[in-house]
């Protein structure tokens, strides 16, 4: 026998060995309420789906789509599903999951006959997903010698995961069967098709946007969210990466093996100067603009985005252009930490709009551009008050103000300041790259991966207490900074081809700190596996300019 201590109930029960969660469910369902179906489980804090057998003692938390965890094996299970349809419909064709975007998923078919996608192709896909989910199939799962899996996926054509997997290291894998159609992910899946209810396919640019539930509400669809800039800037980037060679991480990896990253470290590198300094030139032609001159630059982004570093950089271009920059952030008008808003659950909001004092921000900001001279305060983080230290700022001729911070292209906060006169810049991490077609890198990933680097480095937080705050970080990245993403001028994409595999060592030492009786294990367990398929290189190519640097440590800027 085995004991279950299920999270959800506090109750622990006993079953005969090899029950699955499935089955360990169905005795602890009465117990507690369950607004939405069940479609994973943590056991002993790391997801797991609900065929997992229980042989020893387990302490299990089932999940429902509200939870990051299950709504990840329920996107993962419909990307299959999807994967499936098209492989049914056009044998010889290929589908490829882009990335995430507007709520959905960007994916690209090509059906193998050369003609382009059609809206009555987007209809028999939806009709054969229909279907598939109808007849409630079961996801077979499998583990079997990599050398195997390989070998299935050779056949198949998947030369993405073959590549993939080679350089994993694995010497067992896991697959996934739908019917007689096989495919790889890494995250767990639901039981069976029955339990994808809620999605929705249609035509989107060049290809297809598969829309997803929302996380809050499932039973419909996430709000549509047009993100075109966005999508140019991943589009540039996916062709840059195909000038490369490099479509996936397979991909990546054996450019790593073969002793290729010093170079795509410096190409990275020069990618992302040259889009710095084509930014800094056209603030210098706005700047020329004798009717409406250019004098003030907005610069935001999500956490761990790149924002300072890149205003950094940024000033050495203007400078090169004969510019002067003059710069403060947002941070400096924090309200004092007493007057902080907060959250439901008493702690601070330090992400809320009203954290920033934005009516005694845009009143200095009014007679800066006026052209006083005015003291800025700066912030104690330590005192968790204002202070001011004869910090003072002028704009004079052939100056131009950096404002950075997360709320700096919130409306609100420049409101008065004539439009003509702004140039807004959002920062963000748009990763181009996939693990093959089918599995997608989440941008957050990203973001989370140097926020917990970046937090560690400064003694600020643990690894556990950055995963622990991420949740909150994203709820506030929703509401207050992503809603103003695409009234940017620019958006520039701090990710990086070989960011993975050189920051894996560092992040892998710090992750390991976290202890497995937590609940942050989970999302512990999951980066783990997913650094495990990238091979580390050394940093020491990168350069003490470099945004990576920031995180990573050796910044010089």
């Amino acid at each position: 026998m085995v004991n279950i201590f299920c999270v959800n109930t506090q109750t622990s029960k006993s079953f005969n060995e090899g029950h699955s969660l499935l089955e360990i469910l169905e005795s602890f369902a009465p117990e507690f309420e369950r607004p939405y179906p069940i479609i994973a489980a943590k056991v002993n804090n790391v997801c797991q789906g609900l065929k997992y057998r229980a042989f020893n003692s387990r302490q299990v938390e089932f999940l429902d789509y509200t939870s990051y965890a299950g709504r990840s094996v329920y996107c993962s299970s419909l990307c299959f599903l999807l994967c499936k349809a098209a492989r049914d419909l056009w044998p010889e064709g290929k589908m490829i999951l882009r990335r995430p975007i507007s709520k959905g998923y960007y994916c690209a078919l090509d059906k193998g006959d050369g003609t382009a996608l059609t809206s009555a192709d987007v209809e028999r896909l939806n009709a054969r997903m229909k279907e598939l989910v109808d007849a409630d199939l079961l996801f077979r799962r499998y583990e079997v010698k990599t050398d195997e899996a390989i070998s299935m996926f050779e056949q198949m054509g998947y030369t993405d995961k073959v590549k993939l997997l080679r350089t994993s290291g694995d010497v067992y894998v896991n697959y996934y069967m739908l019917e007689d159609t096989a495919d790889y992910y890494y995250e767990a899946l639901v039981p069976s098709t029955g339990y994808l209810k809620v999605w929705n396919l249609s035509l989107y640019k060049e290809g297809m946007l598969l829309r997803v539930p929302d996380r809050h509400k499932p039973e419909q669809l996430a709000p549509f969210s047009e993100q075109s800039k966005t999508f140019e800037v991943f589009s540039e980037n996916l062709r840059w990466n195909k000038i490369m060679g490099l479509d996936n991480v397979g991909d990546v990896n054996i450019a790593c093996q073969s002793g290729e990253a010093p170079d795509l470290i410096k190409i990275a590198e020069a990618l992302q100067e040259k889009k710095i300094v084509r930014i800094a030139e056209e603030i210098e032609q706005r700047m020329k603009d004798e009717s409406n001159p250019l004098k003030l630059v907005l610069i935001t982004g999500p956490s761990s985005s790149g924002k300072s570093t890149f205003c950094k950089r940024l000033s050495i271009q203007l400078k090169a252009c004969g510019i002067r920059p003059i710069s403060f952030s947002t941070d400096d008008y924090f309200v004092n930490r007493l007057d902080t808003p907060r959250l439901p659950n008493g702690d601070f909001d330090f992400d809320n709009f009203d954290t920033v004092d934005h009516q005694y921000l845009q009143s200095d900001l009014l007679k800066i551009l006026a052209g006083e001279t005015v003291e800025v305060p700066e912030y104690n983080f330590v005192t968790g008050l204002r202070e001011f230290n004869g910090k003072k700022l002028k704009l004079e001729e052939g100056s131009v103000l950096l404002i950075e911070g997360i709320h700096a292209l919130n409306p609100r906060l420049t409101d008065k300041v004539d439009e003509s006169s702004k140039y807004r810049i959002f920062i963000n991490t748009i990763t181009s790259i996939s693990l093959d077609d089918h599995n997608c890198i989440p941008t957050s990933d990203n973001r989370l991966i140097r926020r917990i680097l970046r937090d560690f480095n400064k003694g600020a937080f643990t690894a556990r207490e950055s995963i622990m705050h991420w949740p909150n970080v994203r709820r506030s990245e929703v509401q207050w900074i992503y809603p103003y993403q695409e009234n940017a001028d620019v958006l520039f994409n701090s990710s990086y081809i070989v960011e993975f595999p050189v920051i894996r060592p560092y992040a892998e030492r710090i992750l390991m700190t976290v202890p497995k009786n937590c609940p942050e294990y989970g999302e512990v367990s999951r980066l783990m596996k997913f650094l495990s398929y990238f091979t580390p290189v050394s940093d020491k190519e990168v350069p003490s300019t470099s945004l990576l640097r920031s995180f990573i440590g050796g910044s010089s800027l």
